[in-house]
């Protein structure tokens, strides 16, 4: 995703569509990165994932895949998790990797905070049509105004959590292409092409690991037309904790300005 909204020329103009992928270009530049890092957060990549033997008597019925995501999508309500995120620039063989970790709160408008510790921290807050982006080195907070993209938002953010299998079929051709083992879940691996072609220019395909027995994404890969991509992946996934209103803040130091940006 920091793919797609980066290398989006600064003047791209587009049409009306029932896609929301149809607006990302009129996203503010300075805010693509954190935008993304927000709405998909991360993992690194480790060893490449094995398939294993699959465990259906049966072979694996991409129905069935999306009827478990869209139970887990009507009971979920909370969920927390570790992250690692990392884009690769595959010319220079270049990984840049960031840890943290995310909460997400489900609502007409969700509530989304990335508290990222290493190796530069920082805190990235969604809420209410509008982002914040704490910088603890510079105490400052970065304000943007999402209100003209909340249904693009919902879209990135949702991207396997929370949201129904039906709203994902109007953005993307679904495929399911194996089952694979990763850190010991059984994953069903589905794959993912933009049914916008002004997208497709940008973003090849994602693919999403999807647990098995949970019907969460274990981890997602996008793929830049040009061969870069990101992967991301979530552990330690815990759903509907209680957690604090107070969660949902950013714990700024004392005297930290504002900045609100376009």
């Amino acid at each position: 995703m920091v793919i797609l909204f980066s290398t989006l020329p600064a003047g791209l103009k587009t049409r009306p569509s029932r896609s929301p992928w149809d607006s990302f270009g009129k996203l503010p530049k300075a805010f693509c990165v954190p935008l993304a890092l927000a709405l998909l957060a991360s993992a690194a990549p480790r060893r490449s994932t094995e398939s294993r033997t699959q465990k259906h008597k049966a072979p694996l019925d991409l129905g069935e895949v999306l009827a478990r995501m869209d139970e887990t999508s009507r009971r979920l309500r909370t969920l927390s998790a570790d992250l690692e995120y990392t884009k690769v620039t595959v010319v220079v063989d270049d990984r840049s990797t960031e840890r943290g970790q995310i909460f997400y709160l489900k609502g007409k408008l969700p509530e989304v905070l990335i508290d990222f510790k290493t190796p530069d921290p920082k805190t990235i807050l969604i809420k209410k049509n509008k982002a914040e982006i704490y910088l603890p080195k510079i105490n400052q907070i970065q304000e943007y105004n999402l209100e003209k993209h909340s249904e693009l938002v919902q879209q990135f953010l949702l991207l396997g959590f929370g949201t129904e299998t039906s709203e994902l079929e109007k953005s993307y051709v679904l495929k399911l292409v194996g089952e694979e083992d990763i850190n010991g879940d059984t994953t069903a691996v589905l794959e993912l092409i933009p049914r916008n072609q002004n997208v497709g220019a940008q973003l090849a395909k994602v693919q999403l690991w999807i647990n098995e027995e949970s019907g969460l994404p274990v981890q997602q890969k996008f793929f830049e037309a040009g061969g870069d991509y990101l992967v991301t992946r979530y552990t330690s996934v815990k759903i509907n904790s209680r957690l604090p209103l107070s969660t949902f803040e950013i714990h700024a130091a004392k005297g930290a300005k504002r900045a609100k940006l376009q």
